[in-house]
């Protein structure tokens, strides 16, 4: 902020800047002073606040100005000042503005006017939004003025109140696109004549060009300046398909053809403006790459993309012959179209190969070309390559391997290194190894070989030419590696000494890889002796991307060459894996632990090497908390794979005895080894994995296990892990035999301890699922008629119907659906909640039957059944495709009138339904959001009849009963940012964030989160309601906590006002938001304040700490 000083200096000088500017004697000082008036409102707007009528008063009349340079410097200056003039000031400059623009008292000041509005709407487009209604109807009255430079102020002006009053030109958005699509053709002292252009391209002839480029220069009239016209609605167009996905059908209907038709554009800069339109249209055409949409890709989706199919071969003919024509910027206008292209719909461009190679060839042969034509020229034939399948090329092989052979050569390093790219490219094209392929590549191989060769020698060159000359070399030797005979030996040796070196190691690693698990079997054997050590002592290092790349290396290496292996190659690398694996870094641990499994299955010879401190830090991971998914499994195949080579010391007795050693050590009532709860299942899994790899063993253990139960003196720990493997192993093996077990497992569940409840409850649901025939019929009879433990059955009938394969499910599902429907009305939350997902997932088993029926549920008397009933549609939603899908979507609006039902209850269920639907599957919902949202919104309301005072002894507490609805409305509002933020209207969902701003401490939280979501996701709108937003944010930030308050208090208001003060940081990030008083004004605040100021700033090292830390992650 700047300091009192220069304030007051700025005070003293403006009312001698505004008397300079109104007398018009000195052209030069007015223009002098208008700069320096800008400038300091640009930079103290706000502390001029008294001065800004007269600043607008003396600023006005120099729009009139006989000369333009003094308006234009006015418009710049007027443009500063309603950043931080008051409502008035702006409410009398707009009406000045609409008035003038009425009186038209000529052409000259209309368009200053316009242009003045412009210049307002770029700077303070938040503001201007209002006045927009009366302020259309005028420009666009201007637009049919023969008038070309008005013409071009009023498109300019259209652009900028598209990109920054979305919401108001919204209704005005179909007449400002016809405007722009009639004047993107006007040209009027021009003729281009069609039936002529067909001709030329029946007989396309060298002088041909020469002859167009001749007849360009006739017409190019020096007063012509209909371009600009043109230019400018290009732009408009250009904002209006970039800021409107939801029109996209229409602009592929109405814009597509005409842009199209308009590549043929005589003027260079009008053309590269015609073609950044269409490039964003491509741009908002983008399938969204994510299942998130699947269900979408069925309709909406779909339809601009094969609207664009259509259109492909009248793009590729309107551009094709421009890729040879000499103006090199309407080229490189060309291949960027044609690579977002490319991109957007891979494989497109297939049956145009021939018409683009010419041009491809050209510009990369072209004498003319600049370094950066080149470069765009290799990034599309890169993009082009990848998205397309190798057979389209095959006949331009010959003349496409020539020219890029010899920018590998080029001196610029740049364009090595897209070379390089392509010609990686190009061997799969050449030779694809994943399927059956007739081309002969032999004719190639040297060009392409020698080329690379000579980089990849290359020790004097650049990083990227480097590694990405290893890589090409690396692709070669995979796919061709079979024609090199003779050459073969000296490339690996190159690729050793690359090894060797610490800049191009890792890429070398990621070349071998490549090269180990070719089908082609390359000879590795010569470098296998040197390499090895060299890769095991990477396993070393602190860099993580060279551990993990090498672990990768060394599996490859190990399944194919295991027969070149000698026994201490593979040792080095067994010193290194102890330090590897560990809970610290689970991946890594879980690539190391891979490796392992593949040496146990590859070499079992070497297991008996594998020194006991890898075996220990294995135990150790198993009975880590932190183990699950990826390595938790790589460990279980590791065991399965471990014990089956019967190596001494690693049989299935020894390494049972190391899994429960440490549950059993445990004395009864002692707590000398306490394990986490998550170690248990993870022991169990283990446990069960090698019972099902030693199927002999297995009958021992599972009797061990029930006795284990049934004695009195095993500790709970004991008991757990014996329920836990027993139900492991029941899952996949039948335990029919063990007849005692329902008696064990149903008197564990009156056990004192929960942890054994619930470890006998999944037991006996997993148990189930590997015997359906015997153990589900016992356990809905036991539901029937065990009240008390009928909290436990239900939970061990989810395991059942989550875990069983449906088919086996399908004689079962009447009876269970009867006995669920009997209990969804229980008054105990937790039992309906089981139920409720029991039901859910029932459902899944046949859900063209079932869903009918749980939507018949919904009209039943009782809200406990109502609620059961939503809260199992909230069950069926999950975040991957399912069968379910499209009858969900047709019925889901129907469950969703509950968010109108008159119970409570019901209402904050049907919200947490839809915030899963939202959050996993937005296709489901994206379109009952306009029906949705107004009783969504309706839910983030205080209602005044929900809040009770309760009387505590001699204190008064109240108690809002609507809290909890209220915080799950909003918690639908902020799931809906990130994955509907198209559908919503940005402004009414501000109002109601606004409210949640003042609300209880919980709905604050979020709506401060919610608050910096938004600051990066619609930055413009959340500027126009600035003012509104910053006092609540004000209010948390200087709340006092009364003297005598609990510690939780102080401790509750200090993360509110730091939640708070985060979404200040956010809001600063906004682009001109300190030009806002309001903004401003509470900076200064908060710098006043010590308290304040050491807040945000302690908040603000957060946030750097936090992006170096994901930066440091990225590399």
């Amino acid at each position: 902020m700047p300091g009192p000083l220069v304030a007051n200096v700025c005070k003293k000088i403006t009312a001698q800047l505004t008397g300079a500017i109104g007398k018009q004697e000195d052209v030069s000082v007015q223009l002098e002073a208008l700069d320096i008036l800008s400038d300091m409102l640009s930079r103290l707007g706000g502390t001029l606040y008294s001065f800004h009528s007269s600043i607008l008063n003396c600023l006005l009349p120099q729009l009139t100005s006989p000369r333009l340079a003094v308006r234009k410097r006015a418009i710049i200056a007027l443009g500063h000042l309603v950043l931080t003039c008051n409502g008035n000031i702006f409410v009398e400059l707009m009406e000045h503005l609409l008035a003038e623009l009425k009186r038209n008292e000529s052409t000259s000041t209309t368009r200053t006017y316009i242009q003045c509005v412009a210049g307002i709407s770029r700077q303070a487009g938040h503001r201007i939004g209002e006045h927009l209604e009366k302020i259309i109807p005028l420009v666009v009255q201007y637009c049919n003025v023969e008038d070309d430079e008005l013409r071009e102020y009023c498109f300019q002006a259209f652009e900028s109140f598209v990109r920054r009053c979305p919401k108001e030109i919204g209704p005005h958005i179909p007449r400002v696109t016809g405007l722009c699509v009639k004047y993107i053709n006007y040209d009027p002292n021009y003729n281009y004549n069609n039936e002529e252009e067909e001709e030329e391209e029946m007989m396309e002839t060298e002088n041909g060009e020469d002859e167009e480029q001749e007849s360009d220069d006739e017409y190019s009239d020096d007063d012509d300046i209909s371009w600009k016209v043109r230019r400018s609605a290009a732009k408009c167009l250009e904002a209006i398909v970039s800021t409107r996905h939801d029109l996209l059908q229409d602009f592929y209907r109405t814009l597509s053809p005409v842009l199209i038709s308009r590549f043929k554009e005589r003027e260079e800069n009008v053309k590269a403006d015609i073609f950044c339109a269409y490039i964003s249209l491509l741009k908002q055409t983008m399938p969204i790459q994510s299942w998130l949409q699947a269900s979408d890709a069925g309709g909406k989706e779909e339809i601009p993309l094969t609207m664009l199919q259509n259109q492909v071969p009248n793009i590729v003919k309107a551009l094709h012959k421009q890729l040879k024509e000499k103006s090199i910027k309407s080229r490189q206008g060309c291949f960027s179209l044609l690579t977002e292209l490319a991109n957007v719909l891979p494989g497109c461009l297939a049956d145009h190969i021939p018409a683009l190679v010419p041009g491809i060839v050209f510009s990369l042969m072209d004498k003319s070309s600049s370094s950066n034509m080149k470069i765009d020229t290799l990034a599309f034939l890169h993009v082009l390559l990848c998205n397309h399948q190798p057979e389209v090329f095959h006949p331009h092989v010959k003349t496409l391997v020539a020219p890029v052979v010899a920018c590998i050569g080029d001196p610029f390093y740049k364009i090595t290194s897209e070379a390089l790219l392509v010609t990686q490219q190009l061997v799969k094209v050449i030779r694809p190894l994943d399927k059956p392929c007739t081309f002969d590549a032999k004719p190639y191989l040297k060009d392409l070989f020698s080329g690379t060769l000579k980089r990849l020698k290359a020790a004097d060159i650049d990083q990227e030419v480097k590694e990405r000359a290893i890589s090409c070399m690396g692709q070669i030797v995979c796919n061709l590696g079979d024609h090199l005979s003779c050459d073969l030996q000296p490339t690996l040796k190159i690729f050793l000494e690359r090894l060797k070196n610490e800049i191009t190691r890792l890429t070398t690693v990621k070349a071998l890889t490549l090269i180990a698990s070719s089908s082609l079997k390359i000879d590795l054997r010569p470098i296998l002796g040197e390499g090895f050590p060299i890769l095991a002592s990477f396993l070393r290092k602190n860099q993580r991307a060279l551990k993990l790349s090498t672990l990768t290396a060394l599996d490859i290496l190990i399944k194919n060459y295991s027969d070149s292996l000698k026994p201490a190659m593979i040792e080095c690398v067994l010193t290194e894996l102890p330090d590897l694996i560990g809970e610290n870094d689970m991946h890594v641990s879980q690539v190391a632990i891979v490796f392992l499994t593949t040496l146990a299955k590859v070499h079992p010879s070497s297991l008996s090497k594998i020194s006991g401190a890898v075996l220990s830090e294995l135990f150790q991971l198993v009975h880590s908390p932190l183990l699950q998914g990826g390595a938790l499994n790589a460990i279980i195949d590791f065991f399965q794979a471990l014990v089956i080579t019967k190596t001494v010391n690693m049989s299935y007795g020894e390494l049972m005895k190391q899994l429960t050693g440490p549950i059993y050590s445990s004395s009864p009532g002692g707590t000398s080894v306490t394990l986490h709860k998550q170690a248990y299942y993870s022991v169990a899994k283990c446990v069960a994995a090698l019972s099902s790899a030693c199927p002999k063993e297995a009958p021992g253990v599972v009797n061990q296990f029930i006795q284990d139960v049934k004695n009195p003196k095993s500790s709970a720990a004991v008991k757990m892990l014996a329920f836990l493997a027993l139900a492991e192993i029941g899952r996949t093996m039948n335990l029919g035999t063990q007849k005692e077990l329902k008696t064990v497992i149903l008197e564990a569940f009156s056990s004192p301890s929960e942890e054994v409840k619930s470890a006998a409850s999944y037991a006996l649901g997993n148990i189930s699922v590997g015997n359906l025939k015997e153990y589900l019929p016992f356990m809905l009879k036991e539901i029937g008629s065990q009240p008390k433990r009928q909290y436990l059955l239900l939970h061990s009938l989810k395991e059942v119907i989550s875990s069983s394969p449906t088919d086996s499910l399908k004689p079962y599902v009447e009876d269970i659906w009867a006995l669920l429907f009997k209990h969804c009305e229980c008054t105990e939350e937790g039992t309906r909640n089981v139920v409720a997902e029991c039901l859910g997932k029932l459902t899944l088993v046949n859900p063209s039957q079932l869903l009918p029926r749980l939507k018949k549920q919904l009209f039943s008397g009782s809200p406990y059944a109502r609620s059961t009933v939503v809260t199992a549609v909230k069950f069926t939603i999950s975040d991957h495709p399912q069968p379910i899908d499209s009858l969900l979507k047709s019925c889901i609006g129907d469950f969703l009138k509950t968010l109108q039902d008159p119970d409570l209850n019901v209402r904050r269920v049907a919200l947490a339904m839809f915030n899963s639907a939202a959050h996993n599957k937005p296709s489901l919902i994206r379109d009952l959001l306009s029906t949705v949202l107004p009783h969504l919104y309706n839910e983030t309301k205080i209602r005044r009849e929900l809040i009770r005072e309760v009387e505590m002894g001699p204190f008064k507490h109240t108690v809002d009963d609507g809290l909890d609805v209220r915080k799950a409305a909003f918690e639908c509002m902020y799931t809906l940012l990130e994955n509907c933020l198209d559908r919503l209207d940005i402004y009414e969902y501000l109002n109601h964030v606004e409210d949640g701003l003042k609300d209880h401490y919980d709905i604050r939280m979020l709506t401060f989160i919610m608050l910096a979501r938004l600051s990066t996701l619609c930055p413009n709108a959340v500027l126009q309601r600035l003012e509104r937003l910053i006092e609540p944010l004000r209010a948390t930030c200087s709340t006092k906590v009364k003297a005598g308050s609990v510690k939780q208090e102080f401790e509750k208001q200090d993360e509110l006002k730091r939640s708070a003060m985060r979404a200040v940081a956010a809001l600063l990030t906004i682009p001109d938001v300190e030009k806002s008083p309001a903004m401003a004004e509470f900076s200064s605040q908060i710098q006043a304040n010590p308290e304040m100021s050491s807040l945000f700033e302690s908040i603000q090292k957060d946030s750097t700490s936090l992006s170096t830390a994901e930066l440091m992650d990225l590399s």
